[in-house]
């Protein structure tokens, strides 16, 4: 019978990972296709931008919403409709045929994957008791890292062998294959809102509140020398601050509500969540900014890219099992803390390798700290939020790890994009007006270069009317040492977000028998 149940547990946890892959994977897999579908649907780059926007708004705004909806009437319920919905959504999409249609479907999917990955860590905690706990939750915390940074590899195969519509359509497969284990196999948690009543008030503040933050920063981010003043960014940043005020007030005061803000008060719970939003504005943003150092000015395909990227991303299926056996014997906290100090340190090693000539030679030690640093803190990171919830909280726990995670990375695109604009463009500045040419012809490259930033300067600088041109080599390399000096205070600013996580865990983390004694002085 133990047997029988211990098998039931882990087919249990396939059904969760492969929820919580898919959920995850959906967030960067669509970047690779974007040039594939700007032909197919016969459109810009500028309008695509809503395939991405879509479903990082939606993921990000329904989050805390789907957490409560599993606790009040049971994880495996709203976790089960949420991977229906998923799959259905994914499905739609492939066949998709407007652009219209795609958004409004991304949207729809990211609900899906919003339920799926805000209750899957607590399902985890839920269906598995002590030392399994650990480990359970460490190989989902190693999915949760291999999918994150595996975007680039699986969307790049699936778009060069299959067309775009078949990163969509993978999904529908193992959508079906995960439903059928769900509810087979993973054990349902109790209904704790039985006698409550919805928080329908909290649940659209919060909604509006984090889509208006959210939205701004990728206004900011799509429009980077719009002023954080202009009205078009400060308006709904302030407007959505002052939402989530309003939000705070309510659920301090409504008798059933949405979140319990008391869980602000625990130093632990803020020191998990300071992790989780390092993890997204350091690890997981800086993968946009080296997914394009690789592809746009080394010259590697999405493939090759996706490869050499497993440096860091395979870390994760090797240290989450590891770090979940470990964390049962010592200090989740101090793990948490070394392993985010190696990433810092991996940051600065790619800092220093930045350079005209780099290539994955270079890249790869830096990749691999980096790695060693992601693979280690997400499953512990996810044991250790779990410990310091009530039962009752643990989907909302789970679910409020992921917003800062989401949150962080948001913040961590825009943050190091406008780094690194500031950098392109201040060298540009400096170094352009060396070269020897009209000066309408120079401010004419000058501010093509800027307005193309330093993703697209690259093809500017190299393009076929440059070529011919006899300041077309000094040209080239004042556009890529720009480009290099972005990307190296990119790394350096990374490295100190991860930093300033590690200082967070170590100041306000708990060790499990603190956190006992501070669950119940909060009852």
């Amino acid at each position: 019978m133990n047997k029988q149940s211990s098998l039931k547990q882990w087919i249990a946890l396939l059904a969760m990972g492969l929820g919580v892959f898919m959920g995850l994977l959906d967030v960067t897999v669509v970047n690779v296709a974007l040039p594939t579908m700007a032909r197919g649907f016969n459109t810009t780059f500028t309008d695509l931008q809503w395939v991405l926007n879509a479903y990082t708004l939606v993921y990000a705004v329904t989050l805390m919403i789907m957490s409560k909806l599993g606790d009040m009437y049971g994880r495996k319920k709203v976790f089960l409709g949420s991977l229906v919905l998923f799959v259905i959504a994914s499905a739609i999409n492939g066949m998709a045929p407007t652009l219209l249609i795609l958004d409004i479907g991304r949207g729809v999917q990211a609900i899906g994957g919003a339920g799926m990955m805000s209750l899957s860590m607590a399902l985890v905690a839920s269906n598995f008791e002590g030392r399994k706990r650990g480990l359970a939750l460490g190989i989902l915390g190693s999915i949760i890292g291999v999918s994150s940074a595996s975007g680039p590899l699986i969307g790049g195969y699936l778009v060069e062998h299959f067309g775009w519509p078949a990163i969509f359509y993978v999904n529908v497969p193992f959508g079906i294959i995960a439903v059928i284990l769900t509810i087979f196999y993973v054990a349902e948690t109790p209904s704790y809102g039985k006698n409550h009543r919805i928080d329908l008030l909290g649940m659209l503040l919060s909604a509006v509140g984090l889509f208006a933050i959210i939205y701004g920063l990728i206004i900011k981010e799509s429009h980077p020398h719009w002023s954080w003043l202009d009205i078009r960014v400060s308006g709904l940043l302030i407007g959505g601050m002052i939402v989530m005020a309003g939000f705070v007030l309510i659920e301090l005061k409504v008798t059933d509500p949405m979140m319990d803000i008391q869980m602000f008060r625990r130093p632990h719970f803020l020191g998990t969540i300071a992790v989780a939003f390092a993890l997204g504005a350091g690890i997981y943003a800086y993968n946009a900014f080296l997914t394009a150092l690789m592809q746009n000015y080394i010259g590697y395909s999405a493939v090759q890219t996706g490869v050499r990227q497993l440096t860091i991303s395979a870390w994760s299926l090797v240290l989450g099992p590891v770090a979940g056996i470990l964390s049962a014997r010592y200090s989740k906290k101090w793990m948490i803390v070394i392993s985010l100090l190696v990433g810092g340190l991996g940051f600065f090693a790619m800092a220093h390798a930045i350079s005209p000539t780099i290539s994955f030679v270079e890249l790869w030690p830096g990749m691999v700290l980096m790695g060693i640093a992601n693979g280690m803190v997400n499953p512990l990171l996810n044991t250790a939020g779990m410990e310091g919830a009530l039962p009752n909280e643990m989907g909302m726990v789970s679910g409020l790890l992921n917003v800062f995670r989401q949150f962080g990375t948001t913040v961590g695109v825009v943050g190091l994009g406008l780094i690194q604009d500031a950098q392109f463009e201040n060298h540009l500045n400096t170094h352009l007006p060396a070269l020897k040419m009209p000066t309408q012809a120079l401010n004419g490259i000058k501010e093509a270069l800027i307005n193309a930033g330093p993703f697209s300067g690259h093809s500017i600088a190299f393009s076929s009317r440059i070529e011919k041109a006899p300041f077309a080599h000094a040209l080239q390399q004042i556009v890529i040492r720009a480009y290099d000096n972005g990307m190296a205070a990119v790394a350096v600013t990374s490295g100190i977000l991860v930093i300033l996580g590690a200082l967070g865990a170590a100041f306000l983390m708990r060790n499990h028998a603190s956190q006992d004694i501070e669950l119940k002085q909060s009852k």
